[in-house]
C-alpha cells in the first residue's frame, strides 16, 4: 500500500527516521558506559518499547501505572514510576508491581512515604524508591541540599528500600534557541552532583543516580554523576526538538498525514486534520519560538496557525505550489500529545506502508475490574 491511499487524517511512523533515533541515542549512551530507560509515555506502546529494548535500553521510566503494568506484563524487568503515589489503590498497584519484578518509585515527601510504608508493612513487601531531587523544574521534589534530611527521615519506613536519586530537567522545554540548552544542562549536572555528593558524605550507597530529557541528552551524557539517563522525546522527535536544534527535520518520524480540502482565500487553506491530531501545545513552559500548532515538511511558506477539532487552518507567506487535494505532512509541535491520540501508528518506509504499530497502553486499566 502506498502512502498516498491512506485515509486521512492519519499518524505516520517513518520506521527508518525512528530506528536511526534509537541507534544514535544507544551508540551515544554505550560510548560513555550509560544507561538508557527511556520514558514510555512518549510512545504508550508495547512493540515500541521492546523495540527499544532491542536497541539497548535496560529500563524504563513510566509516566502512568498502566504503563508499568503493561511493560511488566511485556517481561521487562526494570522498571521505574516517574512520580509518588499517594491513594490506597495505586500504592496497592506499586505494591504488586514490587513483587513482580525489580521495581522503583519516586518519592519527594514524608505523607506519600508513610501511606506506602503502612501497606507495604501489611503486606511484608520491601517497595524501592528514589529521592526526586528539584532540578529546576519546580514540579516535583525537593531542593539538593533537603535530599539528606529527607533520606534520614524516611529511614523509619523499614519497607521503603532506598536506591538513589532521580529527576527530570523539565523546564529545559522553556528553551527557545540551542544555545539556551547549557543553562539548563547546567542546571541538571549541577544538582544531581550537589545531592549525590551530600548524600555520599552522609554514609549513603547511592545505587542510582537518574535524570535526563531529549534536549539536554548529548550535552549531559558524559556527566560523571548520572548513569541513568531518560529521554522519552528521542524516539519521534517533534517541532520544539527542531526549535533547539535537538533534532533535523529527517530525525522528525511521527507526523500528521492530512489533505488540503479548501482553498477560501489567497493566502489560506484548509486542511482536514485538527486538534484531535495535533494537539495545542505551543511548548509546556513558555517556549516563544514555537509558532503555529506545527511544521509542514517541505513548505517553510506554510504555517498551521489555526486548529479546530477537525480541520487546520495554514496561511501562505510568500509563494506555494500548494492546491486543493494535495496531502501535506505535519510534524507536530509536540509528539507525545499527538502520539496518545490514535490506536495505532502506519509504520512506513519511503513511500510505501510496511505495518501498523499498535498503542495499546494508553487507556486507564480501571477497565480490567468493571464487569
Amino acid at each position: 500500500m502506498k502512502i498516498d491511499q491512506v485515509y486521512t487524517p492519519a499518524i505516520l511512523l517513518n520506521l527508518d527516521y525512528m530506528e536511526h533515533n534509537l541507534k544514535k541515542y544507544a551508540d551515544l549512551a554505550a560510548a560513555h558506559g550509560k544507561q538508557i530507560w527511556p520514558m514510555v509515555k512518549t510512545h504508550k506502546s508495547t512493540e515500541l518499547a521492546l523495540l527499544q529494548q532491542q536497541y539497548g535500553c535496560t529500563g524504563f521510566l513510566c509516566g502512568t501505572l498502566d504503563e508499568a503494568e503493561a511493560l511488566c506484563a511485556a517481561g521487562i524487568q526494570n522498571i521505574m514510576y516517574a512520580y509518588p503515589v499517594a491513594t490506597n489503590v495505586s500504592i496497592d498497584r506499586v505494591i504488586a508491581l514490587s513483587q513482580k519484578c525489580n521495581f522503583i518509585i519516586r518519592i519527594d515527601g514524608e505523607d506519600a512515604a508513610k501511606a506506602i510504608q503502612e501497606q507495604a508493612a501489611k503486606q511484608g513487601v520491601s517497595v524501592q524508591y528514589t529521592i526526586i531531587v528539584d532540578s529546576g523544574l519546580h514540579r516535583f521534589g525537593v531542593a539538593p541540599d533537603k535530599v539528606v534530611p529527607l533520606a534520614d527521615a524516611l529511614k523509619a519506613c523499614d519497607h521503603l528500600v532506598f536506591k538513589g536519586i532521580s529527576t527530570h530537567p523539565g523546564h529545559v522545554y522553556g528553551a527557545c534557541s540551542h544555545e539556551d540548552l547549557a543553562g539548563y544542562c547546567e542546571d541538571e549536572a549541577r544538582s544531581m552532583a550537589a545531592a549525590a555528593e551530600a548524600l555520599k558524605k552522609a554514609g549513603y550507597t547511592v545505587d542510582i543516580i537518574s535524570s535526563g530529557s531529549t534536549p539536554t541528552f548529548a550535552q549531559n551524557i558524559a556527566d560523571e554523576h548520572i548513569s541513568i539517563y531518560h529521554p522519552g522525546n528521542y524516539i519521534f522527535n517533534d517541532t520544539i526538538q527542531l526549535s533547539t536544534q535537538t533534532a533535523s527535520e529527517e530525525e522528525c518520524a511521527l507526523y500528521v498525514l492530512a489533505s488540503v480540502v479548501s482553498h477560501p482565500s489567497e493566502d489560506l487553506f484548509i486542511c482536514d486534520a485538527g486538534t484531535k491530531c495535533l494537539g495545542l501545545d505551543q511548548g509546556a513552559h513558555g517556549n516563544t519560538s514555537i509558532v503555529g500548532y506545527g511544521t509542514v515538511k517541505g513548505h517553510p511558506e506554510l504555517c498551521v496557525d489555526g486548529l479546530s477539532e477537525e480541520v487546520g487552518k495554514i496561511h501562505v507567506n510568500g509563494k506555494t505550489d500548494l492546491k486543493v487535494g494535495d496531502k501535506i505532512c505535519i510534524i507536530p509541535n509536540h509528539s507525545c500529545s499527538t502520539a496518545n491520540f490514535t490506536n495505532y501508528f502506519i509504520g512506513v518506509r519511503g513511500d510505501e506502508v510496511e505495518r501498523l504499530v499498535e498503542v495499546d497502553i494508553r487507556s486507564n486499566a480501571t477497565k480490567k475490574n468493571v464487569k
